[in-house]
């Protein structure tokens, strides 16, 4: 894997590529809920999210390989900045609170999108259709999208504020 970013910062390739991914996943999910909320497009909306879960856990995989096996560490990538010991430990100690929040809700949406979509291959005819599992299935879909839509907001301020905030 290449060690340098492709956004212009001190990053890594993978954290440039997931940074492009937060940004590019919640377009994406706006667009599969409107097409099964407006467009009842129910098989479009299941290819769709089968999908970004596919890419999103494949990324976050060669991800964190990345940035723990090969980096050691996001504190490893913050000092390709090549700030003095003291200004790295003082962005670092700045930073963390950061990550600690995205963490949060880096964490919980694989596990809603996984119960999300395991339920839902379960429970719903093929091809997919409203039934007996619609409301949990749009329970458990809205705190989907909306962790994911906080983990691409935390994400892309965490890499601001680690990457591109002097």
């Amino acid at each position: 894997m290449p060690t340098n970013g492709f956004l212009g910062y001190p990053t890594t390739f993978m954290l440039d590529f997931v940074v492009c991914a937060l940004a590019l996943v919640v377009p994406l999910l706006v667009w599969s809920l409107w097409l099964v909320k407006f467009r009842r497009q129910y098989a479009l909306h299941k290819r769709l999210q089968i999908s970004l879960g596919i890419i999103l856990f494949l990324a976050v995989t060669a991800f964190e390989v990345d940035v723990q096996m090969v980096h050691g560490g996001w504190e490893n990538i913050v000092a390709k900045q090549q700030l003095s010991p003291e200004a790295l430990a003082e962005k670092i100690s700045a930073v963390r609170p950061w990550l600690l929040i995205h963490l949060i809700f880096a964490v919980t949406t694989p596990l809603l999108w996984i119960a999300t979509l395991v339920l839902a291959l379960r429970r719903f005819a093929s091809p997919p259709v409203p039934g007996k599992h619609s409301w949990l299935h749009k329970t458990l879909g809205w705190a989907s999208a909306i962790d994911i839509t906080l983990t691409s907001v935390t994400g892309l301020l965490f890499y601001y504020v680690a990457f591109m905030k002097l």
